[in-house]
């Protein structure tokens, strides 16, 4: 009884404050939500029909959704087995995907998580491709790269053979005898 009333909700607590025996809690609480199944099994059952996987902008909302409707029809006493979720998935691949739905089900997946957790790898796998190529598109060369001492070396040696440079960063140039002439 102390566990139950633990997880009630504080409104719930004073209505039901007076009743100590459990079961006639439990009864009288079924009693109260228990029209939620008339109200939850036709929407639950209107989504599960009109879902499409391209109504959602990735598959980890997808499977979220997969898994909030199921819950919802197994709460109202439907039954979702591994296969009907499988193929409720197979079933709604965009008509651009027929081959990779094709591909998948060869691959013959027996529980559902597997599925999902390929077409998550395979999501994941595309949108690094689509970065790669939206930072370089194909048929684009890459920038070169200017080293600052290549730079320097081609000016060194545009002036002729009278300067040598020494090593070092910004010591200037250096003639035969030894003097500094600054950059």
């Amino acid at each position: 009884m102390i566990s139950i009333l633990r997880h009630l909700n504080e409104v719930l607590k004073s209505e039901y404050l007076t009743v100590e025996d459990p079961s006639a809690l439990w009864k009288a609480l079924r009693n109260r939500y228990n029209h939620q199944k008339t109200m939850i099994l036709p929407r639950a059952r209107y989504e599960w029909t009109h879902m499409r996987i391209q109504d959602f902008k990735s598959a980890t909302e997808y499977n979220f959704a997969m898994f909030r409707i199921s819950s919802q029809m197994k709460l109202c006493g439907e039954i979702i087995i591994e296969e009907d979720m499988l193929e409720k998935t197979f079933s709604i691949f965009h008509t651009s995907n027929l081959l990779l739905q094709q591909k998948y089900r060869k691959r013959g997946f027996t529980e559902y998580n597997q599925l999902i957790l390929v077409v998550l790898v395979v999501e994941q796998n595309n949108e690094l491709l689509m970065k790669n190529h939206q930072s370089r598109p194909i048929g684009s060369a890459p920038f070169l790269e200017v080293n600052a001492a290549s730079l320097e070396v081609n000016t060194i040696s545009c002036h002729g053979n009278n300067y040598k440079q020494r090593r070092g960063h910004n010591r200037g140039w250096w003639n035969r005898k030894g003097k500094n002439h600054s950059v």
